[in-house]
C-alpha cells in the first residue's frame, strides 16, 4: 500500500458526473494498493495517516497531527502510484492491485479513517476526478507499507 501525503489549506474532488466534496485543512491522500494488501496493513497506514505530526505548533515546528489541529482528510483512490517506468515510455501497472480487491481495500481504509474520529471525504474508486488543492508547506510525503 503507498500514500502520497500533502498538507493542504483545502483540497476539493469533482468526480465526473457526481457531486464536488471538499475539506478545508487537513490532509490530501493518494492511496494505492499492490496485491497482497491485508486488514492489518490498511489499520497501521489510518493509524500512521492520523497521528502523524506534519502541522506545526507555535515555533514552526511539526508536532501536530490531523486529528491534534481538528484537520479533514480528503481521500482520493490512485492506481498510478504502482506505475512502473523502468521499460519503455509508457508506466507499466502490473504492480498495481486488481480492481475489484482494491475497491474493497479503498472502502476498508475510508472506514478506519473515519472510525478516527475524523470529518473524511473521499474520490469515487475508478472514476476520472478533477483535484484541486492548495497545499501549505508544502509538506508531501510518501508513505508505504507492504
Amino acid at each position: 500500500m503507498k500514500i502520497v501525503l500533502q498538507r493542504v489549506k483545502k483540497a476539493t474532488v469533482y468526480p465526473e458526473g457526481e457531486t464536488k466534496r471538499g475539506i478545508d485543512k487537513g490532509l490530501l491522500l493518494f492511496v494505492g494498493f499492490g496485491h497482497q494488501e491485508t486488514l492489518e496493513t490498511l489499520q497501521w497506514m489510518s493509524q500512521k495517516i492520523c497521528r502523524l505530526r506534519v502541522f506545526p505548533d507555535e515555533e514552526g515546528k511539526m508536532n501536530h497531527s490531523v486529528k491534534d489541529v481538528q484537520g479533514e482528510l480528503l481521500i482520493i483512490s490512485q492506481f498510478t502510484l504502482y506505475g512502473e517506468t523502468k521499460k519503455g515510455t509508457r508506466p507499466s501497472f502490473v504492480q498495481a492491485g486488481p480492481p475489484d480487491k482494491s475497491k474493497v481495500w479503498y472502502q476498508q481504509f475510508i472506514q478506519l479513517c473515519k472510525e478516527s474520529g475524523l470529518r473524511v471525504e473521499s474520490g469515487t474508486f475508478g472514476a476520472h476526478m478533477e483535484i484541486e488543492s492548495t497545499n501549505d508547506g508544502p509538506v508531501t510525503l510518501l508513505i508505504e507499507r507492504s
